[in-house]
């Protein structure tokens, strides 16, 4: 959906007062919520990641509002034996941000909140190809970004235009995965290290290993490399998958059951991504395609999530979202569309 469209639908949600409704119509019996960065100043990391007050309010709201936080496996657990009107939310982090623990814990033990963080090898190894921290750094410290790869030059003296030239180069990168290693000229020329990032921004292996042992806390896989594994062949792919799990429990001394695809949408995983997940033996893999879970008959290797975050995010979007009614719009207009080309279901 166009974000127009997108920001009418949240706007009429909200002021209309039928959100308990829309909630009872189109809310899933679970939620699994997705986060990355919780950011104590949001701004100076161009509001990259979530708030850490948003988190707060998010986590609150749901209690609020009747659903019940629950770790992954006591959620899989309710949906496949409990047909009952409880609704269940899942919280994870994705790549295993440092401030996941400095500044997320503390609020998530506030609430007593379970959830799961999903780690790539790369990021406690420090050779993880964190090109979209490389951008980040580019644009805060710059008033002119050059992308040589894009052939296009940003003036971007202001705060806005640093968010937006971002967030066009990260667009970029995502309609086509391959160019992220185009990016590596520029940040050398830029004297920007992705070490030096990846140090400074994601836990070493010695604090994954005392987060692993808090009660709250689950590990789950997240490749190698971050990889985009649909632009892999598939020894490679399994490769990824495999060897990240097996470093997990190797470094943790703990079962790894859970996988979340890197990028996470239909350009990046599909139906022989779902079958590597399960062949290589984790119990579920999720995905960044926004929805909710129905009940416990759902696929388990293509989970969908709910994106918490973002430079417009906000307490009311996340409300909207958490309605189901966004999803439940987009599935409809996907049908509309696909109605009017004459392709058949």
């Amino acid at each position: 959906m166009k974000k127009v469209l997108k920001d009418s639908i949240i706007h009429l949600a909200h002021r209309s007062g039928l959100m308990p409704t829309f909630r009872r119509v189109f809310a899933g019996r679970a939620a699994i919520l997705m986060f990355h960065e919780i950011q104590q100043d949001h701004r100076s990391e161009l509001t990259t990641g979530t708030s850490a007050a948003l988190f707060e309010y998010s986590l609150k709201w749901l209690r609020q509002e009747g659903w019940e936080i629950v770790s992954f496996e006591t959620c899989l657990k309710r949906l496949a034996t409990d047909p009952g009107p409880c609704r269940y939310a899942v919280l994870t982090f994705d790549d295993g941000y440092r401030d996941n623990v400095t500044t997320a814990l503390p609020i998530l033990e506030r609430n007593q909140a379970p959830f799961m963080m999903y780690v790539p090898t790369g990021a406690l190894t420090r050779t993880l190809q964190s090109w979209w921290l490389g951008l980040r750094e580019m644009f805060r410290i710059r008033d002119a970004v050059t992308i040589d790869a894009m052939g296009m030059r940003f003036h971007c003296p202001e705060f806005q235009e640093k968010v937006l030239g971002l967030y066009r180069v990260i667009e970029w990168v995502h309609q086509d995965y391959h160019r992220a290693a185009t990016l590596t000229s520029t940040f050398e020329k830029a004297g920007i290290s992705l070490t030096a990032l990846n140090e400074a921004y994601f836990l070493n292996e010695r604090e994954l290993q005392k987060l692993a042992r808090h009660p709250l806390a689950s590990i789950g896989g997240h490749t190698v490399s971050h990889a985009a594994l649909s632009a892999l062949d598939v020894p490679s792919a399994r490769a990824e998958m495999a060897d990240n799990r097996r470093y997990l429990e190797q470094l943790l001394q703990l079962s790894v059951r859970h996988f979340a695809y890197p990028y996470g949408d239909s350009k990046a995983c599909g139906q022989r991504e779902e079958h590597l997940a399960k062949e290589i033996g984790f119990s579920t893999a999720v995905t960044t395609r926004s929805g909710q879970v129905s009940d416990g008959k759902s696929n388990h290797f293509a989970l969908p999530r709910v994106g918490v975050g973002g430079p417009f995010d906000s307490r009311t979007r996340f409300e909207v979202r958490m309605s189901g009614i966004q999803s439940a719009a987009a599935h409809m207009l996907q049908m509309r569309s696909i109605t009017s080309s004459g392709v058949e279901r």
